[in-house]
């Protein structure tokens, strides 16, 4: 039996994992999966020590909330892995545990993979150069980051990202509609507003705010909100109670591509979402809050104009961007509906989103799974 300690730190991370332990098993059924693994990877197999949840904080401030809990836990996660030595480690994204955990085990002669480049292109560039003592090797999931990497003598793999091998070229917009029971006609406007419980806090009240202002506008407009979990979705449940308002938004557990898929236009919190987005050759308004602190410091480490994967990865604005103060109802909703409406730039956006994922496209969980066993005997 192969052992292989395995750390995912979100649910963009899961799926990442989902793919890749599915993709090991076909070649090497013999191994077996132990580490942090949400929903996707326990359904593929893998075991868990500690929920995937401990790990799902964002922003500065919130990590420190957070800090000693996950200090802790990352200790108790190497003595494990000290005691219990796997055949090698894959650590995926979550790059600020994951990395000191990958040092420390590297020390001790187990061999690390991080799947997910760290955003070395975006901001806290320095951090490339510690990267090398923590890994055997990177996989990255965008073109752009292999020479970053080979500059440095790095061992580096692009292997593109599995979302571009699941999703189609072309959505399938009233099948979706169907789906989910929605007029064929109707103006629908998907919300994402993030998948950790903070980064809902933060956006419920704005998207619903933004919601109320659409709507007047057009009253034949639809909202599908797809939240992951229980408790997400009670943050957003709330945040519509305090308005005593009817409004046509549909809360839905998952259906995330099902609701972006249906859309007309998404108004999406900045992260895994922009891309599945732009996979889905949607126009869409990319937004984000966080505390003023993490903010200020964040604003202070960014090497790009542009924050969201689907800009960053065209090299310019394709979509635009509302971040912190310029994240209002008043510019979501006004921005849009200008979006929805000028059916040149839609086509635009969409011949734009097509190139990328071409690019991205790569059979991604084989060439991982390819580039992963090549280190174990």
């Amino acid at each position: 039996m192969v052992r292989i300690g395995i750390v995912a730190g979100e649910a963009s991370g899961d799926l990442l994992g989902g793919h890749l332990i599915q993709a090991l098993k076909l070649k090497r059924p013999d191994i077996e999966f132990i580490g942090i693994a949400g929903p996707k990877m326990i359904g593929e197999g893998a075991r868990t020590l500690f929920p995937i949840e401990s790990l799902s904080v964002r922003g500065y401030l919130e990590v420190f909330k957070h800090l000693w809990g996950l200090l802790k836990l990352r200790r108790q996660l190497l003595n494990y892995f000290l005691s219990n030595p796997p055949d090698l480690f894959i650590g995926i994204d979550a790059p600020d545990f994951n990395f000191w955990l990958e040092k420390k085990l590297k020390r001790k002669g187990i061999k690390t993979i991080h799947y997910v480049s760290p955003s070395v292109w975006a901001w806290r560039k320095n951090r490339i150069n510690k990267i090398k003592q923590c890994v055997t090797q990177v996989l990255a999931l965008f073109p752009f980051e292999q020479p970053l990497y080979q500059a440095r003598n790095i061992p580096v793999s692009y292997v593109g990202h599995p979302l571009a091998d699941m999703l189609p070229l072309k959505p399938d917009t009233l099948g979706a509609r169907e789906i989910l029971k929605l007029n064929s006609t109707a103006l629908v406007v998907a919300m994402l507003p993030g998948s950790r419980q903070s980064e809902v806090q933060q956006h419920a009240d704005l998207f619903i705010q933004a919601a109320k202002r659409i709507y007047a506008e057009q009253p034949k407009a639809v909202f599908l909100v797809p939240l992951i979990t229980r408790e997400t979705r009670e943050i957003f449940e709330q945040a519509i109670f305090k308005e005593a308002e009817a409004l046509p938004i549909q809360l839905l557990f998952g259906h995330a591509y099902d609701a972006m898929e249906a859309a007309n236009v998404v108004i999406v919190a900045s992260g895994t979402a922009t891309l599945e987005a732009a996979l889905l050759k949607k126009p869409m308004v990319i937004t984000y809050r966080m505390s003023s602190l993490s903010w200020q410091l964040l604003k202070r480490m960014r090497l790009q104009p542009y924050v969201g994967l689907p800009n960053i990865l065209a090299g310019k604005f394709v979509v635009p961007e509302l971040l912190q103060h310029d994240a209002t109802p008043e510019k979501l909703a006004d921005t849009a509906l200008a979006l929805v409406s000028d059916k040149h730039h839609v086509a635009e956006i969409e011949a734009e989103f097509t190139k990328i994922h071409h690019v991205l496209r790569q059979n991604t969980a084989e060439k991982a799974a390819s580039a992963i066993l090549s280190h174990l005997k």
